[in-house]
């Protein structure tokens, strides 16, 4: 057995990872600068946790793993390269994880979170027994990550870091595509691709590294990425795979699956939105072409729950439902608000852009998407250790908001929590979004009517 460091071990997948090398017996160490409640977590199972970066944390390792936020030229790593100390990328661990059974990735803008986790209720429904790793915390996974002693190796791969085209798995899930994650011309940053056709051009090779390829053909850009690859498609409108007759309710959804022409069968959704009616078709294709029992299958989606933070029932206020989500991309904040709409309750978002380059790129196209709700309290950004770009603020979005005529607010934390407070009511739903700490006002929120 060997001895793994992990530099960046907060991080969802990177303590996933080192969650799965303690399950199979591994020494594992950490360290962060602010290490987290994920982090900590790994000590109950025998991890050692160290706050700060240090080449003393490197005496008796055998591996380092860095998370893809370290440079190179980090004293830490640059130490263990000059040991003989051998390097891996969070990436490349996870590659050689995969590696060792057959394996299925699900990489795509919005959605890898939600579709790895329903991949995995549904293979484990099915008597699969799958080892899983999900950028998110699952309820029905128990967590981060599932240790299986089966043949399949389910994982969400994250396409922000630019070396994820290098992986290589039995089939690919591409749930779509669009330009985040993406630097400034001009500008090189660490795990960012170089623009967006830089993005294109890796999943491309991402997808040419797959044994199969299962891919949303209702997204355009999709069906050039994977032109001339074994490939099979779903969709509402396009693919082998397709989902009629939908019917979208506030308690969830139910539709007809079809391959080929032929019913399969009809699928049930605890969890909104049309988006996870599409997330849950990529499911089912994968599941028919493994030769699943569908119908367990069918059974797993319709208990499935959702994901940690993935439009997750939090609490109520004065009546009013408390409801969190995840979503920091206009796409993904559009299709939540839309999801949130079916409730048919009054929706009130609180948004806290994430990253200041992300808001510089587009907080116009995020304030088109926020016009979807009823009313919206946008935050200040939420750096995630980027810089701050000057005139860029949350402040723009709320300010293009008023311009189009529609309700809106830039307000301070205290404020916000303050104002939602006392005008919160009965058939309202407050919905915090993004990818920052903005689900601590919605647990605040939630204890105050707790507390009521």
């Amino acid at each position: 057995m060997k001895h793994y460091h992990f530099m960046g071990i907060s991080g969802v997948s990177m303590s996933a990872l080192a969650w799965l090398l303690l399950r199979n017996g591994h020494r594992v160490t950490g360290c962060d600068l602010a290490p987290s409640e994920l982090a900590y977590r790994l000590e109950g199972d025998g991890a050692l946790i160290l706050r700060g970066h240090s080449p003393d944390h490197l005496e008796g390792v055998d591996v380092l793993v860095a998370s893809t936020a370290i440079p190179d030229h980090h004293p830490e790593l640059a130490a263990a390269r000059a040991r003989g100390i051998p390097v891996l990328r969070r990436i490349e661990l996870l590659g050689e994880i995969l590696a060792r059974g057959r394996s299925i990735g699900v990489t795509g803008t919005h959605g890898k979170t939600t579709t790895t986790s329903m991949l995995g209720a549904a293979f484990i429904r099915a008597g699969k027994d799958p080892m899983v790793l999900v950028g998110g915390e699952v309820a029905d996974l128990g967590g981060n990550a599932r240790y299986g002693e089966g043949p399949y190796r389910i994982a969400e791969v994250d396409e922000s870091d630019p070396l994820f085209q290098h992986l290589q798995v039995n089939t690919a899930l591409l749930t779509n595509l669009e330009d985040d994650h993406v630097a400034a011309p001009g500008q090189t940053r660490q795990n960012y691709h170089e623009s967006f056709e830089a993005l294109i051009q890796a999943t491309r090779r991402f997808a040419q590294r797959a044994g199969h390829v299962v891919y949303n053909a209702d997204w355009p850009l999709l069906e050039e990425v994977t032109a001339g690859l074994e490939r099979v498609g779903f969709g509402l409108e396009h693919g082998a795979f397709r989902a009629e007759a939908v019917d979208l309710s506030p308690e969830g959804s139910r539709f007809r699956v079809v391959w080929d022409g032929t019913v399969l069968g009809e699928a049930r959704l605890r969890v909104l939105g049309l988006h996870n009616v599409m997330n849950a078709l990529g499911v089912i294709a994968v599941s028919a072409l493994e030769g699943l029992d569908l119908e367990a299958v069918f059974a797993a989606l319709a208990e499935f729950r959702g994901a940690h933070r993935r439009f997750e029932r939090v609490g109520e206020i004065n009546g009013a439902w408390v409801v969190d989500d995840y979503a920091h991309h206009p796409t993904e904040v559009a299709a939540t608000l839309q999801a949130a709409r079916a409730t048919g309750r009054r929706v009130r978002v609180v948004f806290q852009p994430h990253r200041y380059l992300r808001t510089l790129q587009m907080w116009e196209r995020f304030a088109e998407a926020l016009q979807l709700a009823d009313e919206a309290v946008v935050l200040e950004v939420y750096a995630a250790g980027e810089a701050p770009i000057e005139g860029v603020s949350g402040r723009l979005i709320a300010e293009r908001l008023q311009a189009l005529g529609h309700p809106a607010r830039f307000m301070e934390w205290d404020e916000a929590q303050a104002y939602l407070t006392e005008s919160a009511r009965a058939n309202d739903l407050i919905l915090t979004m993004g990818a920052g700490d903005v689900w601590r006002l919605g647990v605040e929120l939630a204890r105050t009517g707790e507390g009521a």
